[in-house]
């Protein structure tokens, strides 16, 4: 019944904006008006009720002369906010002149309080007045809107007085929470190129936040609680977070609050997030959610958080926060920047062109050390996370600064299609710095890529979702953490690998006869004195021995630099030169943490009997991490036996015999 009677409302409000709006805007911009609109209503029905209170408290405060009068006034409306206009929205419905209309609409919407003030700046409501009152629409969007065939009020609506025959039930903070999620939903349909951006797909988000809370279900207390979303959008993944964790307390009979923190960059979704949060009667919640880039311009700095959830934006450059920061090479953030054991800076910074794992680093400076569940962080990002750049590069360095401090638990790998602006695979990460004793030191990596249940309609890229029995198996898995063909569990160092530069030595043969160009130096005497001095050397030198023929000329380094290459061919069979490495013969390996015996083993067995001259630059050794799915997944497809092609074939023969045959007869 109340999944009805919220799908009424919401087709109510659809209509609004095809009866009112077509002719006007463009059907991608009927959110301008319509997601406003409706906050603008639910906020005004929640304080029609206190409105004279509220005036009257406004009287006396003006006649106190009291400036900072907006506590008292939302103290009088019983709200986290209050208008203070002499209107309610229906009130300006008898508004017959245009103008008119302008002006009191304009009033009413200054009364309102600074923190929904924001909201409709951020919106950029007022920008659509001038729009409407133009069009001559602004009168029958409010009337659509306060009209008796809608109830966005708390209380109900009945047909007679003695209130016996409901009309409308009362819309709690909830049901309205669901209609304006759904709202969002069906315009985000309409801009399926901007939907991924502001919204992730309910089913990734429950199955995000059941990874997230229920391995530690059984050890939820009376207590209170924090949640965070550093990308938060609209606050989808906050609202399901606050949802889940409530249900799961309120089953073991515990009583916990749970604080919703977020930021978000986008001033539309920041206001649509705002929003949400006071029409659910969440108005402290609302104050938690900061406007401002998470990179550069970090709101929450001073916090830490007991859960965290995002969905960051994965292939977009940051930057322009990396300029803000003083540059990608100046950048000394604590968040992005750690230490080595030896006292050496290890920086994380990943290539501009792609910030997701910024997010993921900035939610785990902010894990809580000295509680008893620590923090639990689910984020989506793509496979560049878990692959891309070679060792010491930012992206690797991310890694390995997560996996060496034990923090990551597992790594999702998500079907394609799963989201609405992008087709690409995904993966879910779950990092806890407090890791029960059988994950320690493992990574468990679960391959559901084949799990998901196809869409009737497609919605933008998504063509499939996670229905709540798939999404109970994966938590099955990850719970059970048991090894099978679709979850295995490593090691940490099973992802670590070496970076080793593998050098030869350079080995120069000597042909003293040679030209050296008149302009090898700035003075001509000094050619002469060269050229003599390689006259001048004692014949019984060896001609493939550099450092002899070198040490035999008695010529300065810088001259013998200068000559070197005019002089001398590489040659395989000349002597090596010590110190000197032959850089076209320069390569590099990957060494597994795993190998036996590590790199002077692998140098041994791999490269030693092919090349017996080759050693190791240590200076150059660099340590990387990386996981690949498909290494571990991957399933070849086996191939046909040769016997059964050949009777594959022979059938299609004797079948086109057969067709061939008829045809002639036919012809006959």
């Amino acid at each position: 019944m109340e999944n009805q009677i919220h799908n009424a409302i919401v087709s109510f409000i659809w209509g609004i904006a095809d009866d009112c709006l077509r002719d006007v805007y463009v059907r991608g911009k009927y959110r301008d008006v319509i997601l406003p609109m409706t906050v603008i209503r639910r906020l005004d029905a929640l304080l029609e009720e206190t409105k004279q209170t509220v005036l009257q408290m406004k009287k006396q405060l003006d006649a106190a002369k009291i400036d900072n009068q907006w506590p008292a006034l939302c103290n009088a409306a019983g709200q986290a906010f209050c208008n203070a206009s002499p209107f309610l929205l229906k009130d300006l419905t008898s508004r017959s002149k245009a103008q008119t209309l302008k002006a009191d609409f304009t009033a009413y919407l200054d009364g309102f309080s600074p923190n929904v003030q924001v909201i409709l700046d951020k919106f950029k409501f007022r920008n659509q007045i001038d729009t409407m009152v133009d069009a001559d629409i602004l009168g029958a969007v409010i009337e659509k809107f306060t009209s008796s065939d809608i109830n966005l009020s708390p209380n109900p609506v009945y047909k007679d007085a003695d209130k016996k025959i409901l009309k409308h039930p009362g819309l709690d903070n909830h049901g309205m929470g669901t209609i304006f999620e759904e709202l969002i939903r069906k315009f985000n349909e309409e801009n399926n190129e901007e939907a991924g951006e502001h919204w992730t797909p309910r089913d990734v988000v429950e199955l995000m936040a059941d990874l997230v809370f229920m391995p530690i279900a059984d050890q939820i207390k009376d207590a209170s609680y924090s949640c965070y979303d550093g990308a938060c959008g609209t606050g989808g993944m906050l609202t399901v977070a606050q949802e889940r964790l409530l249900t799961l307390a309120h089953k073991r009979g515990k009583e916990v609050a749970i604080h919703l923190f977020g930021q978000e960059i986008n001033p539309e979704t920041y206001a649509i997030c705002t929003a949400d949060m006071l029409l659910k009667g969440d108005g402290e919640e609302a104050e938690h959610i900061m406007y401002g880039s998470t990179l550069s311009d970090d709101l929450h700095a001073s916090r830490q958080f007991d859960f965290m959830l995002s969905n960051p934006p994965y292939g977009k450059s940051w930057k322009t926060d990396a300029e803000k920061m003083g540059g990608k090479k100046e950048i000394l953030d604590t968040r992005f920047n750690t230490y080595l054991e030896g006292g050496d800076i290890m920086p994380m910074i990943p290539r501009t062109s792609d910030g997701q794992l910024l997010f993921l680093l900035n939610n785990v400076a902010k894990m809580k050390k000295d509680t008893e569940l620590g923090s639990r962080i689910a984020e989506v990002h793509n496979g560049s996370s878990i692959f891309t750049g070679d060792a010491g590069s930012g992206e690797s360095n991310a890694r390995r600064y997560m996996i060496e401090n034990d923090l990551v638990e597992a790594i999702i790998a998500v079907p394609e299609n799963m989201f609405y602006n992008t087709g690409i695979g995904t993966y879910i990460w779950i990092l806890s710095n407090k890791k029960e004793e059988r994950r320690k030191g493992k990574i468990q990596l679960i391959d559901a890529t084949a799990m998901k249940s196809p869409l009737r309609k497609n919605m933008g890229n998504k063509n499939c979702e996670f229905t709540p029995e798939i999404r109970k198996e994966i938590i099955r898995i990850f719970m059970e953490m048991q090894e099978s063909e679709v979850s295995m569990i490593f090691d940490n160092d099973e992802f670590a690998y070496w970076n080793i530069t593998v050098e030869r030595p350079l080995r120069l043969r000597v042909y003293p006869d040679r030209a050296i160009p008149s302009d090898t130096f700035k003075k001509a005497d000094e050619l002469a004195t060269v050229e003599k001095a390689i006259v001048s050397v004692p014949a019984s030198t060896p001609l493939d021995d550099w450092t002899a023929f070198a040490t035999a000329t008695r010529l300065k380094k810088g001259q013998l630099n200068k000559i070197r290459p005019f002089i001398t061919e590489k040659d395989s069979t000349a002597k090596p030169i010590e110190g000197e490495a032959d850089v076209d013969l320069r390569d590099t390996e990957n060494v597994p943490f795993t190998y036996e015996g590590g790199i002077d083993a692998f140098i041994k067995n791999e490269v030693l009997s092919y090349a017996p001259d080759a050693y190791v630059d240590e200076k150059k050794t660099t340590v990387g991490y990386e996981i690949s799915f498909t290494k571990y997944f991957y399933k070849p497809v086996e191939l046909r036996e040769m016997s059964d092609i050949l009777a594959t074939l022979n059938e299609l023969e004797k079948e086109a015999d057969g067709v061939l045959a008829e045809i002639m007869e036919g012809v006959r």
